[in-house]
């Protein structure tokens, strides 16, 4: 029997809601402790370079959390100095490289390995030499999964943000690039994981994927916890994902 697709679940955004008050309420390690409770598999958390959601206690504390639990940590992270020293001194399971722009509301489009090998490749390296398991968060294009595998990632994690904001032929189209970047990743030796914007029904359409390994999400399940709870919200989804499996 294939090994059961896994659930990453984002807690930023229990982060913002926190910080657009100030205070401790709600506090993303209880959502985080929920979530595992609740049946995700992980948890992954962005420490952007101005601190607009999680901060480096959050992080302190989901590392101790994670490492009680037993459960893995994906520290999302931008290439730069000042995040390598943070993930070396914490050693998450995983680090997932990111783009990031001060101006953006959320990361838009995948990093751009190609052409700038020389500056990942360093970053990667001593994440790797730390026993840290390095992911690159991409576009799913073949450019881009050779960069990846090239710079010495041992996992890539497609942009699904495109797929769901298109629908008809652009969508069938989009979902055709995904799956030949999974493939490409795969035969590549590269671990496939998806992620952004991912809802019941996008992360079900994933599913059909045989290479993806991961589904990490977000922003849907902190809002879809608005109405139905952070439990529920994460029971529906691993229904979802294990019915479509």
């Amino acid at each position: 029997m294939a090994e059961r697709v896994r659930l990453g679940v984002n807690i930023d955004h229990v982060a913002t809601v926190r910080n657009a008050r100030g205070g401790r309420h709600p506090d993303p390690v209880r959502a985080a402790e929920q979530a595992l409770a609740a049946g995700a598999d992980g948890i992954t958390a962005h420490l952007r370079e101005d601190r607009r959601h999680i901060t480096d206690a959050d992080i302190e504390a989901l590392s101790g959390l994670c490492a009680r639990a037993g459960r893995p940590l994906n520290l999302e992270m931008a290439v730069t100095d000042e995040m390598l020293a943070i993930a070396l001194r914490h050693r998450p399971h995983a680090a997932c490289l990111v783009p990031e722009r001060r101006e953006e509301v959320t990361t838009e489009g995948g990093l751009a390995v190609a052409g700038h090998e020389g500056r990942i490749s360093p970053v990667a390296a001593a994440l790797s030499a730390a026993g840290i398991r390095v992911s690159l968060f991409i576009e799913p294009t073949p450019e881009q999964v050779d960069a990846a595998h090239a710079v010495g990632a041992q996992v890539v994690e497609f942009h699904t943000g495109r797929y769901c904001h298109l629908s008809g032929r652009d969508r069938a189209g989009e979902f055709e690039r995904l799956q030949a970047a999974a493939t490409r990743a795969f035969d590549l030796g590269l671990e496939v994981h998806a992620g952004h914007g991912l809802d019941y029904q996008t992360a079900t359409d994933m599913m059909a994927i045989a290479e993806v390994r991961e589904l990490n999400i977000g922003h849907f399940l902190i809002g879809e916890a608005v109405f139905v709870g952070l439990p529920e919200a994460i029971h529906r989804m691993r229904a979802a994902m294990d019915a479509a499996a």
